[in-house]
């Protein structure tokens, strides 16, 4: 029974976290500080816990009937644990962020409540065992993020926080849609490897197949498919903790990782395929894979270049998806963890660079690197990552997309792979070069006349040289155990292709 209760206790941590943090009010830093540490370290602990118990076999799991045919059920498989590890692991640091970065802002409560709503919105969906707990929390992330984004109530913030609302909720509606839909024809919910409607192929193809794109929709909104990524530059006028959260660890992931359950435990890749919905599917990955690496390229302001960057980089995941291959499956599910460590750590360096010398626009970034080498060597390290450099993170999921784009026949992917790759070096390394090699155009203030005894607040520095070591971690020791490639590979074998 105690097992069965984890993940409710796990989504219940930063939900109780929440509510403390309201009840305390704004004046209470130091007890808010306390109370968010601690809910992440034990949230911590308890994934911990469940990680041992999931790979040794353990089952987990809880259901709440609502009505007659219609639960809110929780679980926890392969999958689940490593989207868990991924947001608690993040979840932690970038609350140490956050606190360094709001230090001395307003409306901290607020922000500190919603955020750890957030979180819980995020736990919910990773434990979801069929798609009405999902399309919960799903929801539940829309809400609990929008405060979050407009923040800091500017009208560009408002602005953006009104597109935010009008892509997700619109996409929530079509999501639900296709599953009431699918209800209606008899078909199950329940995530299921393999899937779980196939039965449904003989009598109701055309249905199965608008279901299908309803709900692909309805979670590609999030995961930022194009055309339906038109929010995620818009949401970047966010303080950077919130952007590095709605990048690494829940929005863009939540969808992500939505693309996968539909695909895998409702459908079924088998199914997918006879609908003649992979190749679909497939090539919208593709299209949105250059498509987001061209306009990062064209981008001056430095967080809507990794914004659109992670337009592209998202992407890889559900490319891995559609091919329908056991490598390929490995490729694009390690890259939810592999571009979630990568990118937080740009999005921690964008928000140093903002914090410390106010530097927004690629044009500033000229010799910034003699001022702030630490924060540069995190961003050089984690930019690379991202292009592909072996052994680096980037590189081992680029590896594995490769071999599967061979395995399932698709050699077409191969040469998407390599035009992302050669777009991702040609709007990252100019910021490399310009931060370390080019001559400053202004003379910045020493980090002593700022108040920093190094090159900025420790509390953002230290998050963001243990990302960038994380990230660098993953590729160099790929091999090792419970690295997120090995963990990926267990789920990959419980996968049906």
């Amino acid at each position: 029974m105690i097992y069965s209760l984890l993940p409710l206790w796990i989504l219940l941590t930063p939900l109780t976290a929440a509510l403390i943090i309201f009840a305390l009010g704004e004046e209470r830093q130091f007890l808010r500080i306390v109370v968010n540490i601690l809910a992440a370290v034990f949230k911590m602990v308890l994934v911990g816990i469940m990680l041992w118990g999931v790979e040794r076999g353990h089952f987990f799991g809880l259901t709440f009937e609502v009505v007659p045919g219609i639960s809110l059920a929780f679980f926890a498989d392969g999958f689940t644990m490593l989207f868990l590890v991924l947001s608690a692991l993040l979840w932690l640091i970038t609350t140490i962020y956050a606190i360094a970065y709001l230090e001395h802002a307003p409306n901290r409560c607020r922000f500190f409540g919603f955020f750890s709503l957030c979180m819980a919105a995020t736990m919910g969906i990773a434990t979801a065992a069929n798609m009405f707990t999902f399309f919960i929390f799903y929801e539940l992330l829309t809400l609990s993020t929008y405060p979050l984004v407009v923040h800091r109530g500017t009208a560009k913030a408002l602005r953006g926080g009104k597109v935010y609302l009008a892509y997700t909720l619109g996409g929530g509606a079509l999501l639900l849609l296709g599953m009431v839909w699918l209800q209606s024809l008899g078909g199950g919910q329940h995530f299921v490897e393999g899937g779980t409607i196939g039965f449904l192929l003989a009598e109701y193809r055309w249905q199965l197949q608008a279901i299908f794109v309803l709900m692909i929709i309805g979670v590609g909104v999030k995961s930022a498919l194009i055309p339906f990524h038109g929010w995620l530059p818009e949401a970047m006028v966010a303080p950077a903790p919130v952007s590095a959260l709605l990048h690494a660890v829940a929005v863009v992931k939540a969808g992500a990782f939505g693309i996968v359950r539909i695909v895998h435990d409702v459908f079924g890749v088998p199914l997918v395929k006879l609908l003649g919905m992979a190749q679909i599917l497939l090539i919208f990955a593709a299209a949105t894979i250059v498509y987001g690496s061209v306009r990062a390229l064209m981008q001056t302001d430095i967080k809507k270049r990794l914004a659109y960057s992670t337009v592209s980089q998202v992407s890889y995941i559900t490319l891995g998806i559609a091919m329908g291959s056991p490598l390929a499956a490995m490729g694009g599910i390690v890259h939810l963890m592999h571009q979630g460590l990568m990118k937080i750590t740009l999005f921690f360096c964008a928000g140093n660079l903002a914090e410390t010398y106010d530097i927004s626009r690629v044009d500033q970034m000229n010799g910034i690197a003699r001022r702030m080498p630490w924060t540069m060597g995190a961003f050089s390290l984690a930019a690379l990552a991202m292009i592909g450099i072996p052994p680096m993170a980037g590189f081992i999921s680029k590896w594995y997309l490769g071999l599967g784009a061979v395995e399932s026949r698709h050699y077409w992917v191969i040469a998407v792979l390599l035009a992302s790759t050669i777009l991702n070096a040609a709007y990252f390394l100019p910021l490399i070069y310009r931060a370390w090699f080019r001559q400053p155009t202004i003379e910045w203030p020493r980090p002593s006349e700022l108040g920093f005894r190094h090159e900025t607040h420790l509390g953002l520095l230290i998050p963001t040289l243990i990302t960038a070591l994380l990230a660098l971690s993953a590729g160099l020791f790929a091999g090792v155990a419970y690295s997120p490639k090995s963990w990926v590979e267990f789920i990959v074998r419980g996968l049906v292709m």
